[in-house]
């Protein structure tokens, strides 16, 4: 072997080597992707909103919640907006709990958006996209329903009309017993 041959050999063998050991280093130590599953509980996560208040999703246990991730850029995101504001209103607080996850975007244009819409429900702040991976968040904008006992019960993918009878008695299907219908 030629002198030449032995330096691009030896280059090549620890290409390779460097090659194995960085695709090991980055499968070591990473955790497994917790998802979303309709079914099981929803994945837990604490976030702060625009207005400084720290959510914690164990906390909302006893209600409906209804989790929304969206983004301002977001065409269909801002259409169904007007109808999530509406059933917002309709469903009395003690029952429901509607929150807004933030995704990909500004602060400051999300409020700009809510503040346009009159929209009385609240836009958390997910700067490292965490939630969004606990959810397996695929794009904006997606929904999650959670019952009162803390288990993901519907995902929708892309936009829908919140107000719509069939929306609605999708909701009120998780309230308990006690609650006055809406849709009959």
């Amino acid at each position: 072997m030629t002198r030449k041959t032995g330096s691009i050999y030896r280059l090549f063998i620890l290409v390779l080597a460097l090659a194995a050991f960085l695709q090991a280093g980055c499968d070591m130590g990473e955790k497994e992707a917790k998802r979303a599953e309709v079914g099981k509980p929803a994945p837990v996560f604490v976030l702060t909103d625009i207005q400084g208040n720290t959510w914690n999703l164990a906390d909302l246990r006893g209600k409906v919640v209804f989790v929304n991730f969206w983004a301002s850029w977001c065409a269909p995101c801002l259409e169904e907006i007007p109808s999530m504001v509406a059933v917002n209103r309709m469903i009395p607080e003690e029952y429901f709990q509607m929150i807004t996850v933030l995704y990909n975007d500004r602060p400051e244009y999300a409020l700009n958006v809510v503040n346009k819409a009159g929209a009385d429900f609240p836009v958390l702040i997910d700067l490292e996209a965490d939630a969004a991976r606990e959810y397996g968040l695929t794009g904006v904008p997606e929904t999650y329903i959670i019952d009162p006992q803390g288990i993901l019960r519907e995902k929708f993918i892309g936009p829908r009309d919140w107000q719509s009878m069939e929306s609605i008695a999708m909701l009120e299907h998780y309230f308990p017993q006690s609650y006055k219908k809406i849709v009959e």
